[in-house]
């Protein structure tokens, strides 16, 4: 593979993915192409610029020129940039149909116009909305019920549109809540991990209940990875972990970790106007192609927490950092007891 395309590569989760094809193609050369929105941090990316391993190049994947210019000569062309926070998207849906769904269509048009040879579409297990008992396959109606899902099923009908018309290459993955370092604190574990470091409160929607699976950035990765290597063009792959824990559960856990009591930290504020009570998803299809998880949250969420403290300084004023009251070393959590509290 000569050359690969990653979109939203300095984010959270794109800068893992960065990181791993890099590590598995060291002679490709790779593109990050990336609008550098909040949630993006070249300092995710840094460590491999310096070194020549990757070029950044900034732009929006909303105009097609960009798209173009980036994708020219491509092998091979991840799509993983998107506004994914559900909470921003009640307020300002607009601009996720903006980035998530014209973002798409430039995207596969320019992908079209270049001949890329494969290109993996990144979407969410949120598509199928909420699945209270069992779990969503790969042919699972999808029932989106806020406006990012929305928008990532109006993108998958943008794919659907370009696979029936043209047979373009294109792969789709639905994945779990993915955890890690390097998470723009709005998403539950660093937003949580950084309000125990300053002393504040945790605020949870509603009663806590909603449950979530969590997946490791690290071996979601690997997954595409191994679709780059092996999945069907056409086909959608659900990506799937067994670890299901509450929002309330979370927060025990990371309490724990922090050495601080819940029942003194935990606030409950008013719910989204719509909160899905469970996402599940089968995973069975890609488990067919040899993935496997290798990373549980239980065992990574303390050293992710610990970045977190490390790094402070990235997401805390300067004048916040004095007032930090956590133990420069952290706890392990123990699962059964925070799961116990909250039974």
């Amino acid at each position: 593979m000569n050359k690969i395309v990653i979109t939203g590569g300095a984010g959270f989760i794109g800068s893992h993915i960065v990181e791993h094809f890099v590590n598995a193609y060291p002679n490709a050369e790779i593109i990050v192409l990336d609008k550098m929105t909040y949630a993006a941090d070249v300092r995710n990316l840094m460590h491999l610029i310096s070194v020549n391993k990757i070029r950044l190049v900034v732009g929006d994947i909303c105009h097609l020129d960009t798209c173009l210019s980036a994708v020219k000569g491509a092998d091979l062309v991840i799509h993983a940039a998107a506004e994914s926070h559900v909470d921003n998207s009640f307020g300002n849906s607009l601009e996720f149909t903006r980035t998530n769904v014209t973002g798409t269509h430039c995207l596969m048009e320019a992908c079209r116009s270049e001949n890329v040879a494969k290109i993996i579409h990144v979407s969410t297990d949120e598509v199928y909305g909420e699945v209270l008992e069992g779990s969503a396959t790969e042919d699972t109606t999808l029932k989106p019920t806020n406006p990012y899902s929305a928008s990532k099923a109006a993108a998958e009908m943008i794919i659907s549109g370009y696979l029936q018309s043209y047979k373009m290459p294109i792969v789709m993955v639905r994945a779990n809540n993915i955890f890690g370092k390097r998470q723009f604190p709005e998403k539950i574990i660093p937003k949580f991990a950084l309000n125990l470091i300053l002393g504040k409160p945790l605020t949870i929607h509603g009663n806590g209940k909603n449950c979530r699976h969590y997946l490791s950035a690290d071996d979601f990765a690997v997954a595409l990875e191994l679709l780059a290597k092996k999945g069907v063009i056409g086909e959608c792959y659900n990506i799937g972990t067994t670890e299901e824990y509450t929002n309330m559960q979370m927060a025990y856990m990371l309490c724990d970790i922090f050495d601080v009591d819940p029942d003194k930290t935990i606030t409950f504020i008013k719910d989204r106007p719509f909160n899905d009570q469970r996402y599940a998803v089968d995973w069975s299809k890609i488990t067919a192609l040899g993935w496997t998880s290798q990373h549980s949250l239980i065992n990574e969420i303390s050293d992710v927490a610990q970045w977190y403290y490390d790094n402070a300084d990235r997401y805390v004023p300067s004048a916040d950092l004095k007032t930090l009251n956590a133990p420069t070393k952290l706890g392990k959590p123990s699962l059964e007891l925070s799961l116990a509290k909250v039974a």
